[in-house]
């Protein structure tokens, strides 16, 4: 059973519902009729009210678990169920009215301006006419905001960059006002600003209106610090479901990603280089810029002592960015700015 919000001029209500899996399993069948499964067993829960995040390396099959969720793909086996109901047994009109979607293809907009792309997400409740209503116009320019779109309201969509497409494309899909929207990779093509901003407002929406979102990403520690629930796929082809914390507590992070040259820092959540580390320099420096001379040295393949003792270099820093140098042959040197003190530390 749904709940319908209440409705204003400004921000049309968006209903609540939710998303589940049982026992799903998904992937493609071929010519011959038999199956190839990417995912099975998949027992997952996407709640009203969060902003759930699909990660896992590429080719894990996150694309074919959203295209199978929204019903692009049957499911080789198991149920879906949005806001309670099966949704093999939804009509497609039901459906539009209950769940949106903003997929990687390419879309032609033709000749629509803006608005009238963003419009397209009134169709599910404009009746047999098409005609949009006051409400259907309000529920449009809303959308557009809330995005940050409505100063593209009046241009060719044909004209939009990728990023400026991007946000009108979840625009329509906000307009729908749907109970579920499920996004493939909708900060693509942003800028780190945008993104951060595109991915922090799914996560308001779903909490102010009760939405259920479900996106996919590559923006792995953006993700880790927005989402209230990941739904992380690993490298065996196994869901892990549960808060950011229990995920990257339980070692599902590092499993899933960590590589040769990078690996995962549980206490940041974040990643960096693993390169072998060929001398230990005791640095000198404040506390606020002690990280940033540790990271520039660890670009060189040089670690950061915790005593003096052992030390096979010196580094102290003065103010104006300031570096005095004492490098393993015992030479003194003097750097300004990190760029000139990584490139002396680079000869030693």
């Amino acid at each position: 059973m749904t709940e319908t919000l209440t409705e204003t001029a400004a921000q049309p209500g968006i209903r609540t519902g939710g998303l589940e899996t049982e026992e799903l399993t998904v992937g493609y069948r071929t010519r011959s009729r038999s199956s190839r499964a990417v995912l099975s067993g998949l027992a997952l829960h996407a709640a009203p009210g969060e902003l759930t995040v699909l990660l896992g390396p590429n080719g894990a099959g996150k694309s074919t678990l959203l295209r199978t969720l929204c019903g692009l793909l049957p499911p080789l086996e198991g149920r879906i169920r949005i806001g309670g109901a099966d949704l093999a047994r939804t009509s497609p009109a039901a459906l539009a009215r209950r769940l949106a979607v903003v997929l990687t293809d390419r879309v032609d907009a033709g000749l629509l301006s803006v608005r009238e792309l963003a419009g397209l997400g009134r169709h599910p409740h404009t009746g047999f006419t098409g005609r949009l209503t006051a409400a259907d116009h309000a529920a449009v320019e809303w959308s557009l905001k809330a995005v940050g779109a409505d100063h593209l309201a009046d241009r060719p969509a044909a004209e939009l960059s990728d990023g400026e497409r991007q946000r009108v494309l979840t625009a329509r899909a906000l307009a729908q006002e749907p109970e579920v929207v499920l996004l493939d990779e909708p900060t693509a093509f942003l800028d780190v600003p945008s993104r951060v901003a595109l991915t922090v407002l799914l996560r308001d929406l779903a909490r102010d209106k009760g939405l259920t979102v479900v996106v996919s990403t590559h923006d792995l520690e953006l993700a880790l610090r927005v989402a209230d629930a990941v739904w992380l796929v690993d490298r065996t082809s196994r869901v892990h479901a549960g808060a950011p914390e229990d995920l990257i507590r339980g070692g599902a992070v590092a499993s899933a990603f960590d590589a040769d040259h990078l690996a995962f820092d549980p206490l940041t959540g974040t990643f960096g280089l693993r390169r072998a580390t060929r001398a230990a320099v005791a640095v000198d420096a404040p506390a606020d810029v002690l990280p940033l001379v540790e990271r520039a040295l660890a670009r060189e393949g040089l670690s950061v002592a915790d005593t003096g003792a052992g030390a096979d270099a010196r580094v102290s820093w003065t103010e104006g960015s300031r570096f005095t140098l004492v490098g393993p042959d015992a030479r003194t040197t003097e750097a300004h700015g990190f760029h000139e003190l990584t490139r002396t530390a680079r000869t030693w």
